[in-house]
């Protein structure tokens, strides 16, 4: 059942020529008395996109074991650039890119993506350890709803959920409870959990958006999951393109395809999987293939490698990761 709703969710859309496969996110046709709302929601979505100053800011606030001490708050920050990849009127997909200077030279870091399929049959959801599966949404919850799949910056999976757009109080938010698998920032000080319990929440402001995390830090314990510590994290995107926003477009020019053809990898995978993904997680990188993936992606904006080249070694790579290989 699972392998005939991936096959079926495999929609393409093509952008400047290149073909983006879109998993899982096979949307319905807008009824005329939702048009309304459907653009509303949509250019809520688009509003993500554009050049920004970025502050990530996380707190934990109150263990739930014993002998455990919340850790010290979590600060950083830089300048990223969203870019809307597809938009096909009921699938959105914005990749975002971070721009930062060290030692007089600028970094280019291809970062997370988000991607937004309207009443959607299926999300991709995290479902423990290196492990990930096509969920079926059921029909009340795709009514008038959005899913949210989230990818790594080598666009293996991360999360995914199902929330509807609410507009309260002049303020348009999102807001979806997922499983995470850890961020870098605990994964690689070996922490006492290994996942998330999250609220994921989008939030338009007058100067840009916040995306807020409501953690819940969680263990496999000896009679069930346990709850570690609570978190709560804010991420604030407030419009601002006083750096080198050229250099981060200059790189997905010269990336685009082969990242194109990398995330049709990983969907091919999926499918071939029956609907389950299974991706040995890294520390440091996220996926243990994530650094391979992304130097290939490096080396082709250099020039020391073409791009055909590079897609044939990544393919390889996803094959042997996600147990296609011959």
């Amino acid at each position: 059942m699972l392998l005939r709703l991936a096959a079926s969710a495999l929609a393409t859309t093509v952008i400047a020529g290149a073909a983006l496969p879109a998993l899982a996110q096979t949307a319905t046709p807008v009824a005329a008395s939702q048009a309304a709302r459907f653009e509303q929601d949509r250019q809520s979505i688009l509003a993500m996109a554009g050049d920004y100053r970025v502050r990530f800011e996380f707190d934990e606030t109150t263990a739930f074991l014993e002998g455990y001490e919340p850790r010290e708050p979590t600060r950083s920050g830089g300048h990223e650039i969203v870019r809307v990849i597809a938009d096909t009127g009921t699938f959105i997909s914005l990749q975002h890119t971070l721009v930062a200077e060290h030692g007089g030279e600028v970094m280019i870091i291809k970062h997370w993506r988000q991607d937004w399929a309207y009443e959607p049959q299926t999300v991709l959801t995290y479902t423990g350890p290196d492990t990930w599966a096509l969920t079926q949404v059921a029909d009340a919850d795709r009514a008038g709803a959005w899913s949210q799949t989230v990818w790594q910056t080598d666009d293996s999976p991360r999360y995914g959920g199902v929330g509807r757009w609410d507009y309260a109080n002049g303020v348009a938010s999102w807001e979806a409870r997922t499983w995470r698998p850890l961020a870098r920032r605990d994964a690689t000080r070996s922490p006492p959990y290994d996942r998330y319990d999250a609220m994921n929440r989008h939030v338009l402001t007058p100067t840009g958006w916040v995306h807020e995390q409501d953690n819940f830090k969680v263990r496999q314990g000896e009679n069930g999951l346990e709850t570690v510590v609570h978190e709560f994290g804010v991420n604030t995107y407030t419009r601002f393109d006083d750096y080198n926003v050229a250099a981060g477009d200059a790189y997905w020019t010269a990336t685009a395809d082969y990242w194109a053809v990398v995330r049709r990898r990983w969907d091919e995978a999926i499918i071939a999987g029956a609907g389950t993904l299974h991706v040995d997680e890294e520390a440091e990188w996220g996926s243990e293939v994530s650094e391979a993936l992304m130097t290939l992606a490096d080396r082709i904006q250099s020039g020391e490698i073409a791009t055909d080249i590079a897609i044939d070694e990544a393919t390889r790579i996803i094959a042997e990761e996600t147990g296609q290989g011959g």
